[in-house]
C-alpha cells in the first residue's frame, strides 16, 4: 500500500514510529508536511499539490493534525476524502475532538461518564456557574489549550472567581469544572484503534501538580483496565467518530469520566510504558480497513 503520514515534522517520534512500522510491514510511507499542502478544489478531479507534484495513487493517510493547526490540516484531510483515499481519521472526527466544549457535550448526549462541567459567557455569571459544578475547588480549562496548557486549579471560591475574571476579561473561552480528588493527580492515557483498547498506561503527575501530562513532568507505568473503563474509552472514541484516540479518564467516587479525547495521541509515552507496538497497530488498521471511497462519516452532530 501507498500511505502518507500529514505531519510537520519527519523527525518526531510518532510520526518515526508509523513510518517504521509500515516500511516494516512492506508498504510505501510517505512523510508529507501538511502546511506545504494546496489544493485544486474541482468537482472532476480534485487535487492535492505538494512541493508542485500532485499527490496521487494514494491508498490511505493517516493525520498528525497539530492543535493549532486543525482549520488547515482537516481541510487537507477532507481533500484527500473527496479524492476518495482513505483516513484513519477522518476530517469531520477530528474538528469534533479538538472543540472541548463539542466534545464533552457529545459525550453527555452519549450518556459517557464525565466531570460536571460548567460554561458561561458573561463574568456575571460566575456565582451561579461555579454552583453548578459544586463549588471549589474547580478545574478551570481554556477551550484552546494543550498538553496542560491553560489548566488551573482554584482551590477557594475567590481564586476561581478572580481567574474566570481574568479569562473573561481576554476574551477567552472557558470551562469550569469539578476537581476529582480522588484521583490524585493521575489519570489513565487509553489508546484505542479500531475499536479496541490496544494499550493503557496510568499517567501521574509530578509532586504537587495536578495535571499529569508527561510534558509536564508526569510519569507513567503501564497499567489494567477495568472492563467499565475499557467500555468508556472505546464508546468515548466511537461517539466522537475517531478510529484512532487517546482516551484520558479519571477515576472517579462514581466510576471512570472522560477528561479528552485525543485525535492525535502521541506514540512516545504509551509505547514505552508498555512496551505494546502501537505503531504497528495503526498499520494493521490500516491494512484490514483502507478502500477507495470507504471515508464516511455518518455522525451527525
Amino acid at each position: 500500500m501507498k500511505i502518507a503520514i500529514l505531519s510537520q515534522d519527519p523527525s518526531l517520534y510518532s510520526t518515526k514510529r508509523l513510518r517504521e512500522a509500515g516500511e516494516a510491514l512492506g508498504h510505501e510511507i510517505k512523510v508529507i508536511n501538511y502546511l506545504r499542502c494546496y489544493m485544486n478544489i474541482t468537482s472532476h478531479k480534485p487535487q492535492v499539490v505538494y512541493n508542485g507534484k500532485i499527490l496521487e495513487n494514494f491508498d490511505a493517510i493517516i493525520p498528525r493534525i497539530g492543535a493549532s493547526r486543525t482549520f488547515y490540516g482537516t481541510a487537507v484531510v477532507r481533500q484527500f476524502e473527496v479524492m476518495g483515499v482513505f483516513s484513519a481519521n477522518e476530517s469531520q472526527a477530528i474538528s469534533r475532538s479538538r472543540d472541548k466544549l463539542r466534545c464533552l457535550q457529545i459525550l453527555a448526549r452519549e450518556g459517557i461518564g464525565l466531570p460536571v462541567t460548567g460554561f458561561a459567557h458573561s463574568t456575571q455569571d460566575i456565582d451561579g456557574l461555579l454552583e453548578t459544578v459544586g463549588g471549589a475547588p474547580v478545574v478551570i480549562k481554556l477551550l484552546e489549550g494543550t498538553q496542560g496548557i491553560g489548566v488551573v486549579l482554584a482551590e477557594t471560591y475567590q481564586a476561581a472567581k478572580s481567574v474566570i475574571e481574568a479569562f473573561r476579561g481576554l476574551n477567552a473561552n472557558i470551562l469550569v469544572q469539578e476537581y476529582i480528588k480522588e484521583a490524585g493527580g493521575a489519570d489513565l492515557r487509553c489508546f484505542v484503534v479500531g475499536g479496541k483498547v490496544v494499550a493503557a498506561m496510568k499517567r501521574q503527575g509530578a509532586p504537587g501538580e495536578f495535571r499529569s501530562n508527561l510534558h509536564r513532568g508526569g510519569k507513567a507505568e503501564k497499567m489494567k483496565l477495568t472492563p467499565e473503563e475499557k467500555s468508556t474509552a472505546i464508546r468515548a472514541a466511537k461517539a466522537m467518530g475517531l478510529s484512532i484516540a487517546g482516551v484520558d479518564l479519571l477515576r472517579s467516587n462514581h466510576g471512570p469520566v472522560v477528561m479528552e479525547v485525543n485525535s492525535s495521541p502521541g506514540l512516545e509515552g504509551i509505547e514505552e510504558a508498555t512496551g505494546v507496538n502501537v505503531a504497528g497497530k495503526i498499520i494493521d488498521f490500516i491494512e484490514k480497513n483502507a478502500a477507495s471511497g470507504k471515508t464516511r462519516d455518518r455522525i451527525q452532530y
